[in-house]
């Protein structure tokens, strides 16, 4: 599910026979719940809705979902490696790595 640049997971609780859903592009924590797919649906938009009224009412920037930037840790030959390929193929190592990920995502 997407809404507003936000998106979630949703499961469904045998135990309590609804659904719940979960956004997972920030780090706030965001849950909701449904018992049908519209009711699901209306859960989630109106949560992030709250969320983003809650943030501006408190003076809080909200958690964006993700930059695109993050930050990679590997060893240094890999790192040599990959920075090696990268001239080879003429790109720099932001775009060898962008287009390692996009092949396998």
């Amino acid at each position: 599910m997407n809404y507003k640049g936000y998106e979630a997971v949703v499961e469904f609780d045998d135990e309590d026979r609804l659904f719940v859903g979960r956004v997972i592009n920030t780090r706030d924590v965001i849950v909701f719940d449904g018992l049908s797919v519209d009711e699901l649906e209306q859960s989630f938009q109106a949560v992030i809705d709250e969320y983003l009224e809650d943030c501006e009412s408190l003076g809080k920037t909200p958690d964006k979902p993700f930059s695109g930037r993050f930050n990679l840790r590997i060893s240094s030959e890999l790192h040599r490696k990959a920075a090696t390929k990268a001239i080879q193929e003429g790109v720099s190592l932001n775009t060898l790595v962008e287009q390692a990920l996009q092949k396998i995502l």
